[in-house]
């Protein structure tokens, strides 16, 4: 199947050119790029965190073949859904689905399941692909979307995307996309981001859903975050490092509603 765009010309420019120029405002060109087992990126509308992807976005290498992991905001479709094939419609151009990525992920994992439906409304992973192409234009990557889960779910998925990556048997590079703190004061935000952000820090998967929970953080990509903190781990990540944050009031000027924005490469 073609998956159209959800949320071009909301999120994101909805034309080739004026998205091509978006992007490349956002990306740090010239720099040396570093070889990343993961990044963790927001997804809003790319006026309030544009500037944040974009910073990540500009340290890392993207392989040929990637891993986009992002929340379920709708809740439709499975829990945890992988599109099989097919392709994404995008406006500088179409994206295909690794097929035989997507296989040996859902042959690895007991929760991962193949389910279309789940994927065709949710902006989480779309507004990741932008920044992406713009790296790698010869992309092939495998779309996840997340419910809720608890530790032990989060950690079964995610060996089981360390074990598929290695039976893969090619590099691969998984983004987590999430944003922070939702629709609280500028203070209370950072204060409790900084809670999630050194548990991302510390590498520590467990700590950073219990922490997220225990202290009602609304970061609505945490169960991406905490499986990509497994799977990574998994696979030989010794450090992360905060690239950036920031929140929408640093573009709206109205520090007292305002959502949050962290950027991170895992190595």
């Amino acid at each position: 199947m073609i998956r159209k765009p959800a949320v071009a010309n909301q999120f994101y420019p909805g034309r080739e050119k004026d998205l091509k120029e978006d992007i490349a405002g956002r990306i740090a060109e010239g720099q040396e790029r570093e070889k990343v087992l993961a990044l963790v990126a927001p997804h809003a509308g790319y006026i309030y965190s544009g500037n944040v992807a974009g910073k990540v976005y500009s340290k890392a290498e993207i392989t040929d073949d990637v891993i986009v992991m992002g929340p379920n905001h709708h809740g439709i479709g499975d829990q945890f859904a992988v599109m099989e094939n097919g392709e994404w419609e995008m406006p500088s151009g179409n994206i295909t689905i690794n097929e035989k990525l997507a296989g040996l992920l859902v042959e690895e994992s007991k929760w991962l399941s193949f389910d279309n439906q789940a994927h065709i409304q949710e902006h989480s992973v779309e507004v990741q692909l932008p920044f992406i192409q713009h790296i790698n234009p010869d992309i092939e990557f495998v779309p996840i979307v997340l419910g809720r889960a608890d530790f032990k779910i989060c950690e079964e998925i995610g060996m089981a995307i360390a074990r598929a990556i290695k039976r893969y048997d090619k590099p691969v590079v998984i983004v987590s996309s999430t944003d922070m703190t939702h629709y609280e004061s500028q203070e209370s935000a950072k204060s409790k981001d900084k809670l999630a952000i050194d548990k991302i820090l510390a590498l520590d998967p467990a700590g950073l859903l219990e922490t997220v929970n225990r202290n009602n953080i609304s970061m609505c990509g945490v169960i991406p975050t905490t499986i990509t903190l497994v799977a990574t781990m998994e696979l030989g990540a010794t450090k992360a490092t905060l690239v950036d944050y920031a929140t929408s009031g640093d573009v709206s000027g109205d520090y007292s509603y305002v959502v949050g924005y962290a950027g991170f490469i895992i190595q």
